[in-house]
């Protein structure tokens, strides 16, 4: 990938009207006609952004939009960038609006992005870009070097490295800096790709070596200034042999040639070379997150859950010794009967089985795994069937998906299923099989093929107990040691819970529920107002009604419930420029579980939720001792039409379900599954302090 070449000024002779609607940075709408000159041009050839001039005509405010076509809207690798970028100049704008650091990055205006041609807008740049400077005095030479490390010391603040930066994505008006290319930011400690154009980007940025750092910038930034100082590109991997002869250069930026980023200043260590102090006073400018608050809080209930004796789990396995289970459609116990077996003919009817005919055991083996039993557990219930292997590896682990029926439940269950159909689990060192082969295939075909070619699901149907427990599918999960164990899913309703022996008696035996939050409804930000009048829907500050139901209805022993949960704050496409979910959406798929990382994704989820939400909404996490917080989004955008536009594109669906499997022990994690729900108990807390004599008390006084 290139840096970005800046070509911003497009052909004003073919004047274009429209009226555009967009999300403003307060996350507020605005609808305004504006005039585009001309169709624009590509800021690289390279990349796919458009940029071209613009004037919003309800306040004669000059700007430039930059866009994708439609053609290249397609794309997700494309839109991925144009994402990048809004992100990047949102959360800029956030931390630096008001401050003297602003005018150092791009200001923008508004942002749609799940349109079919998605663009942002951005004020006219200020200034040309560097690359049109032939040589540049000693000078500006020392303002544009102190600019241009404030701006890398601002991105290190808030964890950014900015690839790419050249001489095309650096302006200069003669007095100050503006440092555009923001669709080349990455979070620090990223594994590196390739991006950039040498000689700008550095030798281990080229290569696509090792982890981003910050010092990348420092290598960059050293070589635009070489070249306006000498107006040539620099050697691509070493330091310039003439670097002496330029005093400016030489007394500043002699280590940031250096080939390894470790062995380059950091841009505060440059920063403060060209202006004394500068570092520290940038980093007193720079606001606080507010966010200490709530991770202290979040620490303090972990605390208390450590601390709490851990109560037996309030349910036994059904029918131990029997091989009973629980029928996962009419909920009462039941065991495997061979007399009561049936296999489908051609003509996909029910045909009675007797396996005892079959002598070879392969084959028996096989017919017996595509075999169902006739459950007459309640005869009052509607003729149901149940798949062989459901009823001979021993209890399922029960998972329920909890929420409203707006919160998106089947959408993130169908992409979590396919998650794990496409091989998600294998690095985690599980394999899995389908319960029954047909079964699966009709769910595939019914729910997770439909949604990845771009359609919105249908809410599930009302199989089950009066819309309350409705199974959705089962799997046979193998662990690394070779055991096998069904994991069946079901979606708890949400307006229609009803109490009903049933019903409990279902509760009594859940392994593991996923509380799904809908932000719409959680979080009063301006950001989501429109997708709430589009719903209509309105913040509701007590709660989702499905967490209260479910959690009052659970059997409890001790201080807390210890049933195993993960929170997980769906549709977070919604919030993807919001911090910290645009931290976590921007993750890449794990492979292999970190507790630390878990708990600090909990810790900002928890701390998102207690912010703006409200403690309501976090009772499952208050209630529950083992519960993990996620962000996830199982479409990665907004529909339109019944249709999502360039398809449903999943992103962290897996992991609330990685963290029940660990918390139920088929994952094996560093420091054990307690250790990874709750988080390991440091010395200081776990050994108390001892009390005070009354002579060491007076002396102290």
């Amino acid at each position: 990938m290139t840096s970005t070449s800046h070509s911003h000024l497009a052909d004003p002779s073919s004047p274009q009207q429209a009226t555009l609607t967009f999300s403003t940075p307060s996350g507020r709408h605005r609808t305004a006609p504006v005039r585009f000159g001309g169709r624009g041009s590509r800021r690289d050839p390279q990349l796919p952004q458009v940029i071209r001039n613009a004037l919003l005509d309800d306040q004669g405010q000059q700007c430039v939009q930059v866009r994708l076509t439609a053609a290249d809207a397609a794309n997700p690798a494309a839109r991925a960038l144009l994402d990048t970028e809004a992100g990047t100049a949102l959360h800029l704008h956030r931390v630096l609006d008001g401050s003297p650091y602003a005018p150092l990055f791009p200001r923008i205006i508004g942002h749609e992005l799940d349109a079919a041609e998605p663009y942002l807008l951005y004020e006219a740049p200020r200034g040309v870009p560097a690359a049109r400077t032939h040589v540049m005095s000693a000078s500006d030479q020392r303002v544009l070097a102190r600019d241009l490390m404030q701006a890398l010391c601002l991105l290190s603040s808030q964890d950014l490295v900015l690839r790419g930066i050249s001489p095309g994505t650096v302006l200069w008006d003669g007095t100050s800096l503006q440092l555009w290319g923001l669709e080349g930011a990455v979070r620090t400690g990223r594994p590196r790709t390739r991006w950039g154009r040498a000689p700008y980007c550095s030798p281990e940025q080229r290569r696509g070596e090792g982890l981003t750092d910050p010092r990348d910038g420092v290598w960059s930034v050293a070589q635009v200034l070489y070249q306006l100082v000498t107006g040539r590109p620099g050697p691509t991997d070493r330091a310039p042999a003439d670097l002496a002869a330029h005093r400016v250069l030489a007394e500043t930026l002699r280590g940031a040639f250096a080939p390894l980023a470790k062995d380059r200043p950091t841009p505060a260590r440059l920063l403060d070379l060209l202006a004394p102090g500068a570092s520290r006073r940038l980093a007193l400018d720079v606001p606080a997150d507010g966010t200490s608050p709530h991770r202290e809080a979040f620490e303090q209930a972990l605390r208390l859950k450590r601390q709490a004796p851990a109560a037996e789990p309030p349910h036994e396995p059904a029918g131990p010794g029997t091989g009973e289970v629980v029928c996962p459609y009419c909920l009462e116990n039941i065991q495997l009967d061979v007399t009561s077996l049936f296999v489908t003919d051609s003509r996909m009817q029910y045909q009675p089985l007797n396996p005892s005919g079959i002598a070879n055991p392969l084959r028996r083996q096989d017919v017996m795994r595509g075999a169902v039993q006739k459950c007459t557990a309640d005869p009052e219930f509607p003729e149901h069937f149940i798949p062989v292997p459901y009823l001979t590896y021993g209890r399922p682990l029960t998972i329920a998906m909890v929420g409203q029926s707006s919160t998106g439940k089947s959408h993130l269950l169908t992409q979590m299923i396919a998650a794990i159909t496409d091989g998600g689990l294998e690095p985690f060192g599980l394999k899995w099989q389908s319960v029954n082969p047909e079964q699966h295939a009709r769910f595939v075909r019914e729910r997770v093929q439909p949604l990845r070619n771009g359609n919105v699901l249908d809410h599930t149907g009302g199989v089950g107990l009066d819309g309350f427990a409705r199974f959705v599918e089962s799997l046979l999960i193998t662990d690394a040691h070779g055991q096998v164990r069904p994991v069946a899913f079901f979606d708890l309703g949400g307006e229609d819970l009803v109490r009903t022996d049933a019903a409990l008696r279902f509760l009594l035996g859940v392994d593991a529920m996923v509380f799904v939050v809908d932000p719409a409804l959680a979080l009063p930000l301006p950001e989501l107002d429109h997708a709430r009048q589009r719903w209509g829907l309105e913040v509701n500050r007590d709660g989702d009604l499905a967490f209260a139901t479910v959690l009052d209805r659970l059997p409890k022993s001790g201080p807390y419930l210890e049933v195993a949960a993960a929170m997980v704050l769906g549709k977070a496409d919604l919030l993807r420029f919001q911090p910290p979910v645009d931290r976590w959406l921007g993750e890449d798929p794990p492979t292999s579980l970190d507790p630390a990382q878990a708990l600090e994704e909990s810790a900002d989820v928890y701390g998102l939720l207690r912010r703006h939400a409200g403690q309501a909404w976090l009772r499952p996490f208050d209630t529950i001792r083992r519960c993990t917080l996620h962000v996830s989004s199982a479409t990665g955008g907004q529909e339109a039409h019944g249709r999502y536009p360039v398809g449903a594109g999943p992103r962290r669906v897996l992991e609330p379900l990685l963290s029940l499997l660990a918390m139920h022990g088929l994952i094996e994690v560093p420091g054990g599954a307690e250790a990874f729900a709750v988080g390991e108990t440091p010395t200081m807390e776990a050994v108390p302090l001892p009390e005070a004599s009354d002579s060491q008390g007076e002396e102290t006084k």
